[in-house]
């Protein structure tokens, strides 16, 4: 309770274009075993993130999922709360990505804004980012225009070095239709805790429907 293979089928029908899940070691957002038991009712993308440990890579490995996206959790983390250091960590990010690449697994890794942070994570090989977009959301009533510029120049770095931009970290039905409208290229956002909490308010298919159209009026 709740029944994340029940959800997963309901959502998609309420028009979520697809399905994230975070495995986390203490399995307290989603257990191991709900990952292979949801993978046949996904019909749209589904995209499993986590830190890229032992069980996690065997995990994708055995789902082939269409998405993996790396982030780097620590295993006391409530939620994630940083990107990669793209540099430090090249080597290990480069030889992970390319094994969900022989998989035939699109990869997308978990960043900050920082121009070497975007240079470095082109160099592991892998097809996309996710801006980490909680500094965003906390800046966005204070002054969005400052909030969104460091956003909007990672975004232009990262696609004239190939990569495809994704977004995900406290975006909600406020500030998400200006990320979208400063940066139109963005390819996926990953929204979880807000979209359920409004569930809560507005009803599950009618929220999925309102965070469509933001995006669609940006």
């Amino acid at each position: 309770m709740p029944d994340v293979r029940f959800a997963a089928i309901k959502c998609q029908g309420f028009g979520a274009e697809g399905i994230t899940v975070h495995p986390r070691p203490d399995e307290r957002h989603i257990r191991y075993r709900d990952v292979y038991e949801i993978r046949d009712v996904i019909t749209t993308e589904f995209n499993i993130e986590g830190n890229p440990e032992e069980q996690f890579i065997r995990l994708v490995h055995d789902v082939r999922p269409d998405q993996v996206t790396l982030v780097p959790d620590a295993h006391d983390a409530v939620t994630s709360n940083a990107g990669w250091d793209t540099r430090a960590s090249l080597s290990f990010l480069t030889d992970v990505i390319a094994g969900f690449h022989e998989k035939g697994i699109r990869t997308s890794i978990f960043t900050g804004t920082d121009p070497e942070v975007i240079e470095y994570a082109a160099r592991t090989g892998t097809d996309r980012i996710e801006l980490y977009t909680e500094p965003y959301a906390s800046m966005y009533h204070a002054g969005r225009d400052a909030a969104v510029a460091p956003f909007v120049r990672a975004a232009e770095l990262a696609r004239e070095a190939g990569l495809g931009i994704n977004a995900g970290h406290d975006l909600d039905l406020h500030n998400l239709a200006w990320l979208h409208a400063n940066i139109p290229w963005l390819m996926e956002v990953s929204i979880g805790h807000a979209l359920i909490s409004d569930a809560l308010y507005y009803g599950l298919e009618n929220t999925i429907q309102m965070y469509l159209r933001e995006l669609r009026r940006s």
